[in-house]
């Protein structure tokens, strides 16, 4: 049985339309689960990443399946389906997810903890990219962003660990982690069946070295290649 099988209709009675989308939106956030959900200890993590080809005709994903104690990578893949949807902010999720459950389909098994290049609940509708794809699998996720796209935080300490929250209208949807010193603070919220503390242990948990921990960081790397075949 593929990682596939227990992903549902990502888009329930969609019509199509920005405004249906947003209202979607915020009928799945009613669906997330902010408490820790995913097996203890984990066995295997994937990271998953979008990149476009084709002028933005192809949506491009990628997954990278890693041993959560040794992070090394199992299973690498790359899912590449038309891209149905421009680009809308906040929307973002309508436009990749294809794509992403497409890869999830290509692993053996499905993944003890998924981290998306993207965001949790840090999203005005509190369903990004990551929360969207932990509705619609069942799958403990959540979303490691490069970028800030609502709310406001204080700028961390420089040490790595170092967090403030993120607020949205006065409530807590995640938190800017220094995960490296020098670098700019990752944008950390939970997806689904991941705590708010939880998603920023695991991304420290996950880290070597670099900004981005493991998972992300494959998955971007295979996400932005220009050629057409996996590392």
């Amino acid at each position: 049985m593929t990682a596939s099988a227990s992903a549902s209709d990502p888009f329930p009675g969609w019509d199509g339309s920005i405004a249906g989308a947003r209202a979607l939106q915020a009928g799945l956030a009613e669906r997330v689960s902010l408490a820790d959900g995913f097996v203890q200890p984990l066995r295997t993590v994937a990271g998953f990443d979008v990149g476009f080809e084709d002028q933005g005709a192809t949506t491009r994903a990628a997954v990278v399946l890693l041993d959560a104690q040794s992070l090394q990578p199992l299973e690498s893949h790359v899912a590449r389906v038309p891209t149905s949807m421009p680009y809308v902010p906040g929307l973002l999720s309508f436009r990749e997810l294809p794509a992403l459950l497409q890869a999830l389909g290509m692993l053996a098994a499905a993944p003890d903890l998924v981290m998306v290049d993207g965001q949790g609940i840090a999203h005005p509708r509190r369903l990004g990219i990551a929360a969207h794809f932990g509705v619609a699998t069942g799958l403990p996720s959540l979303g490691v962003g490069k970028s800030l796209l609502c709310g406001h935080f204080d700028p961390p300490g420089p040490q790595p660990g170092e967090r403030s929250p993120i607020v949205h209208r006065g409530e807590t949807v995640g938190f800017a982690l220094r995960s490296k010193p020098r670098c700019n603070p990752l944008i950390v919220s939970p997806g689904h069946r991941v705590s708010l503390e939880g998603a920023v242990e695991l991304v420290m948990r996950f880290l070597a070295g670099y900004r981005l921990p493991e998972p992300t960081r494959l998955a971007d790397r295979l996400a932005s290649r220009r050629d057409r075949q996996p590392a």
